[in-house]
């Protein structure tokens, strides 16, 4: 059985929230519930990485009612991920549920499929998360994210207080960061500044 490592760097970084992608259910505070994956396991493990680029938020999402992480290769940051050990077959089904596709369906089985052959970036389609990218090997084993074909194109959006939660709770889960860096990682996101001042970001974290 392929074994890979998927990076999440938006509120997928909460296992949490993660599991619902994994098992099914809905995320506090998310306007969703997932079918979850044809095999609901947790992880075999989970490591906090960093990663060359940088994350946008932009659109609007239908489960939270802001703007979405997409995750930007070349920006000249460093993105805080969270890597989770999965079947290739359990990255076919989140990547489905993210395109809000069947888990088992034609596009996560194919996703799965090509995985092997992914050594850069591959787009499967125009969608919000229908772009593989490759993020090189941790122990021995290839890293993937899900991410949009052309994020330079897209118009920066806030995210919304409980999706900023998530986020935060996955940074201090995988990264051990307190509030602060959490707060200064996410105002150098474009699309936190149309709503979100340190003040109110620290605000929303303490309270």
């Amino acid at each position: 059985m392929q074994r890979v490592w998927y990076v999440a760097y938006g509120s997928n970084l909460a296992l949490d929230r993660f599991r619902c992608y994994l098992a099914g259910g809905r995320p506090a505070g998310g306007a969703r519930v997932y079918v979850g994956c044809r095999d609901h396991s947790d992880p075999g493990r989970n490591v906090g990485v960093q990663i060359p680029g940088g994350i946008v938020f932009a659109g609007e999402s239908r489960v939270w009612g802001g703007g979405s992480a997409f995750y930007d290769l070349a920006a000249p940051r460093q993105v805080a991920g969270r890597a989770y050990l999965l079947t290739a077959d359990q990255l076919g089904d989140v990547a489905a549920q993210e395109m809000r596709r069947e888990p088992g369906g034609e596009f996560a089985r194919d996703l799965a499929a090509l995985l092997p052959d992914v050594d850069a970036v591959h787009t499967m389609g125009p969608g919000r998360y229908e772009t593989v990218v490759r993020l090189g090997d941790h122990d021995g084993l290839p890293m993937f994210t899900v991410t949009h074909d052309t994020v330079a194109d897209l118009e920066p959006a806030a995210p919304t207080a409980p999706y900023l939660r998530w986020i935060a709770a996955g940074l201090t889960e995988a990264h051990g960061w307190n509030t602060q860096q959490v707060v200064e990682y996410l105002q150098a996101a474009p699309g936190v500044q149309k709503a979100w001042t340190p003040a109110a970001l620290t605000d929303l974290l303490t309270a």
